[in-house]
């Protein structure tokens, strides 16, 4: 059987894959992406769909910023409809000291360009009158919005494709080994392919690939709850989501055109790693419910007519792992988004694929670095 070659193997195809794969065409790299199921199946296509600046950490907002950048070019961008809408996010709290950390945040110069607002008392009342009587003060970010988390990743890997990119579904890795200048990749169907670049956007399972190659990280995985609400009049453009350092008050909503709203937040569930299952709580679905008639009154009784979950992967320090291996040669890493990958979609695969061809970028990754995880060298000796 002939080995298939490329410059680049991408391994992993969620959205920060596929549109690492796009934007690597548009720069003339050669790219094979191998995919164990389906494209967008697991984070990517089943997350809120948030698309969000606001609330991130300070460091992250210039790749955040790039991103936003791409996300209003769509979709002349990739000739697909990710039912982006730039609608506006608010995020409210339930206690008055928490406005000032909002403040604080808003007066950031990393945060110059979201144009933050914030409202409280008889000004958040007129603005956003269908909030309940808990909320005292919120962020309101105009530039923010949402989009159609099922349809990102499969659109990109769609236009990458239409660019000269190889996508290879239902293909599982077997194993993956350096030789060389080269990586050689065998699936376990016996296909085997080869490239001098091999970047790794396996999501919740990249620290099992990273791990082989001597850089194992402390990834935890989590299933998130989200649910969807039977249809109403449109009357709710903002992304509404809530900030507090209480768990279960984690909540966040947003209507789409056709009338649903849907709901994520509160509690997480634990998925089946060894058989790619997430599951649903009970608990976390009626946790929602109560803390939606909290913060908007007046959807208490609406029913509830689909409940899902998916499988993240998250960090202690909620940041990703970003960029260049610390100990591989030609080794690069985008994965663990830690619940908000989403929005940094496009602008991770454009970073990336910059990174890949020119050997740097001009976005600031190095807070993303995978050797933030690396034992020092003595504590390697004492283990071995």
């Amino acid at each position: 059987m002939s080995v298939q070659k490329a410059d680049v193997v991408i391994v992993g195809g969620g959205l920060m894959g596929s549109a690492t794969a796009f934007f690597l065409r548009r720069r003339g790299q050669s790219v094979i992406l191998l995919e164990r199921d389906q494209i967008g199946q697991y984070a990517s296509g089943v997350n809120f769909g948030n698309v969000r600046r606001q609330g991130r950490f300070l460091g992250q907002l210039a790749l955040a910023n790039r991103s936003w950048a791409l996300w209003k070019r769509l979709p002349e961008l990739i000739d697909d409809d990710l039912e982006f809408i730039p609608s506006g996010h608010m995020r409210v709290c339930y206690c008055d000291d928490e406005i000032a950390e909002l403040e604080a945040y808003a007066a950031a110069p990393e945060a110059a360009q979201l144009d933050l607002k914030i409202y409280r008392g008889a000004e958040l009342r007129q603005r956003f009158g269908f909030l309940g009587p808990d909320v005292k003060g919120g962020s309101y970010a105009p530039h923010d919005g949402h989009a159609n988390p099922r349809l990102a990743a499969p659109a990109f890997a769609r236009a990458a494709k239409r660019l000269g990119a190889q996508i290879e579904e239902r293909t599982e890795v077997a194993e993956v080994q350096k030789v060389g200048a080269d990586f050689h990749i065998t699936t376990t169907d016996g296909r085997q392919f080869q490239a001098a670049q091999l970047l790794i956007t396996a999501g919740a399972w990249g620290q099992k690939l990273s791990a082989q190659f001597g850089e194992p990280v402390p990834l935890d995985t989590h299933g998130p709850q989200m649910a969807v609400t039977e249809p109403v009049p449109y009357a709710l453009p903002t992304v509404i989501g809530v900030y507090t350092k209480i768990p279960e008050e984690v909540i966040y909503f947003r209507q789409i055109p056709r009338g649903n709203i849907v709901i994520g937040g509160g509690y997480r569930s634990k998925p089946d790693m060894l058989n790619r299952r997430a599951y649903v709580e009970p608990r976390s679905i009626l946790n929602q419910v109560n803390q939606m008639r909290r913060l908007l009154p007046g959807v208490g009784n609406l029913s509830i007519i689909r409940v899902w979950s998916g499988i993240e992967g998250y960090l202690p320090d909620s940041l990703p792992i970003m960029g260049p291996s610390g100990t591989v040669d030609g080794l690069f890493y985008a994965f663990g988004f830690c619940g908000h990958g989403f929005q940094l979609g496009p602008g991770v695969g454009d970073v990336m694929a910059e990174l890949l061809s020119t050997g740097s970028t001009s976005t600031p990754i190095e807070s993303f670095s995978i050797t933030r995880f690396a034992e020092p060298a003595e504590q390697r000796s004492h283990a071995s």
